[in-house]
């Protein structure tokens, strides 16, 4: 009978598992977290321990986050997701109707950015952040998307961004502002400046997905794999130890964003999130058709895109005030 020895061995099996099925890093690494405080909560020594009244101890796990750690219900949900991959894939035993306390996930219209409260912040930006807020805005893309945008996506002929493995590793196609041209134009020639002196020094590869870099053995150093928003730094890849050019932090848009609100004197809670809810906003006031929306920013269902409706309604649920009528 084998010992979790803190969770390692099981934690490493899970890494490899998810590696295998081509989960992001990002995932993995939140996944493996809330096994191993799952492990801890519960403070559990054997495998074998894992199954035993698995679906009791999920639930008194799911149900102190609900109630003692009053956890969102959005985290709650991660929780419980990681649990299901731990006993479905590693354990090989499926839960089977877990009951617990759960989060309410509370109904919040979006934040959304008036046209004239986009063109105020977007004054107050510049350079890789201003580019990307615009690609954020003009094309509809989640943060995730625009840092993670390769030279080859960007279509100027037809106009068009293609989004790959995005939410729900779904591929879709989005507009790309023609506007934006001359400013990514030249926005590339600096990358590709930067790309040409880390081939010189006998570096220059990027991350390529589902292990194309043995099918296409030069395609990692080939321009068109590139990052179109590359970091200023090398890093070492947690999973290969290659050393290589990531893309861009998220958290340099996010920084860049938040003091350019405060600079622009807008009072609403903005995030990189927001330009993406505006996109879709003013696509309606437009006159575009809801399910042409909802193909763009790549939702699965219409229910989601739908939230968009409510913020068109001028006033609380579209009733003016009395006051307006004194």
């Amino acid at each position: 009978m084998s010992t979790l020895d803190s969770g390692k061995s099981l934690l490493e099996e899970m890494r490899n598992t998810m590696q295998r099925l081509h989960y992001s890093i990002h995932t993995e690494r939140s996944y493996c977290d809330w096994v191993a405080r799952y492990i801890r909560f519960h403070h559990l020594q054997e495998r074998s321990a894992l199954l035993i009244e698995p679906e009791k101890k999920v639930e008194d796990f799911l149900t102190h986050l609900a109630v003692q750690a009053n956890v969102a219900a959005s985290t709650q949900n991660q929780a419980f997701n990681a649990l299901v991959f731990l006993y479905r894939r590693i354990l090989e035993s499926p839960l089977e109707g877990v009951e617990a306390a759960r989060t309410r996930k509370e109904k919040r219209i979006p934040v959304v950015l008036t046209r004239e409260e986009v063109k105020r912040v977007l004054v107050f930006l510049e350079g890789t952040p201003e580019l990307l807020v615009k690609l954020l805005y003009g094309s509809g893309l989640r943060i995730t998307e625009a840092v993670r945008l390769r030279v080859q996506d960007i279509d100027y002929g037809y106009k068009q961004i293609t989004v790959r493995n995005g939410k729900g590793m779904q591929d879709r196609v989005t507009p790309f502002p023609e506007s934006l041209t001359p400013l990514l134009l030249n926005h590339l020639e600096r990358v590709k400046a930067i790309h040409e002196q880390d081939l010189a020094l006998g570096l220059g590869a990027v991350y390529l997905p589902y292990a194309l870099e043995r099918k296409y053995p030069n395609a990692e150093k080939a321009w068109s794999w590139q990052y179109v928003f590359p970091s200023r730094n090398l890093s070492v890849d947690p999973r290969s130890g290659v050393t290589r050019r990531h893309h861009i932090d998220q958290s340099v848009v996010n920084k860049a964003i938040k003091q350019a609100v405060v600079k622009a004197g807008i009072t609403k809670k903005v995030s990189a999130h927001t330009f993406r809810h505006s996109f879709a906003t003013h696509l309606l006031q437009r006159g575009t058709d809801i399910r042409t929306i909802q193909s763009l920013l790549g939702h699965k269902d219409l229910e989601t895109t739908m939230i968009y409706t409510h913020v068109l309604q001028l006033g609380g649920e579209g009733v003016v005030s009395p006051l307006d009528d004194l």
